[in-house]
């Protein structure tokens, strides 16, 4: 992909999209010069809270205690398979883990509501991507700034406790505060596939972050950035968003599909409540829930019974056996 940035074109994998202009769908994508800037008024974009547009930069929230701020879309995304390029900074005053909270991405049906996730709303219906750099769970094991994915159909709350640990699909760590060069993230979604990679090494080069496949989104949602503080800031900086539409291939049966009506959902092989705590990300055995431990001991009952029965019949031949012998 091209992430183009003022030195010019970035060289990326080639899965990513080229950053060609001619798939660049400007109604959902936010540049500089910002139109508006300093006001209260973008003709694409709605901004609330501590939210702040200016020349060069849209601040969410300043480098200030318990402040949140957002900025959406106006135009919902009918494009089934698209590739968002964020262009983000997260800086502040704060050193070793004196900092906070975070900033969240998302493609979602609600715009615009305020809440406890990052400045956003809870039990949100599609697509959040995290880039959380506070660890409010002390026993964790994972290094932070932490970035994770979480799809939900309303019924999923996140719980800033655990760092959302036990509704996230995959994540992995990024070291992208404080930073004197550009970071870059991109969120890449193609025939039920999710992909998250980032630049914030200055390498120029895509890093692999996320990558799961049995998603489900559908069509006419808002894409969206919102960041909050707490007893902790930072500056969160949203510098650029840009959409690419992909031209993917899709089966002849997904043209009878509604894709407006699908409900988020990701088809994995277990419960994200099984995801412990890992530095990588990736999924791992977790530990036992109620019905993992019933089924434990049904199998060993079954197995005491099954070698009582054969201990049993084993005995009675050998009885039978001596009588004959003697």
């Amino acid at each position: 992909a091209l992430l183009v940035a003022a030195a010019g074109p970035r060289p990326a994998p080639a899965e990513l999209t080229d950053g060609n202009s001619e798939h660049l769908k400007r109604e959902h994508s936010l540049m500089k010069p910002y139109q508006g800037a300093g006001s209260a008024a973008m003709p694409l974009w709605d901004f609330q809270g501590s939210t702040m547009v200016t020349s060069q930069y849209v601040r969410l929230t300043p480098d200030e205690r318990s402040r949140e701020g957002s900025i959406w879309n106006r135009v919902p995304c009918f494009l089934k398979d698209w590739e968002l390029h964020v262009h983000f900074k997260v800086h502040g005053a704060g050193k070793k883990n004196l900092h906070g909270d975070g900033l969240a991405l998302w493609y979602t049906q609600e715009r615009l509501v305020p809440g406890p996730v990052f400045g956003s709303k809870d039990n949100f219906h599609g697509l959040a991507i995290f880039l959380d750099t506070y660890p409010n769970d002390e026993a964790t094991e994972r290094v932070f700034p932490y970035i994770s994915a979480m799809v939900n159909n309303g019924s999923l709350t996140y719980d800033h406790s655990k760092d959302g640990r036990w509704t996230e699909l995959a994540g992995c760590t990024a070291d992208l505060r404080n930073q004197n060069h550009d970071t870059f993230l991109a969120i890449r979604y193609s025939r039920g596939r999710l992909t998250v990679m980032t630049d914030v090494e200055d390498k120029n080069e895509w890093k692999n972050c996320i990558d799961i496949a049995g998603v489900q989104l559908p069509t006419g949602y808002f894409f969206g950035a919102s960041a909050g503080t707490g007893d902790l800031s930072d500056n969160h900086d949203i510098i650029s968003m840009k959409l690419f539409q992909l031209m993917v291939e899709h089966p002849l049966e997904d043209e009878t599909v509604d894709w407006t009506k699908i409900e988020p959902s990701v088809s994995l092989l277990k419960s994200p409540k099984d995801n412990v705590d890992d530095p990588t990300g990736n999924f791992r055995s977790g530990p036992l829930t109620g019905w993992k431990v019933f089924l434990l001991l049904l199998c060993t009952l079954l197995g005491i019974i099954v070698c009582a029965v054969v201990g049993a019949v084993v005995f009675q031949k050998r009885q039978e056996r001596n009588k004959r012998f003697y």
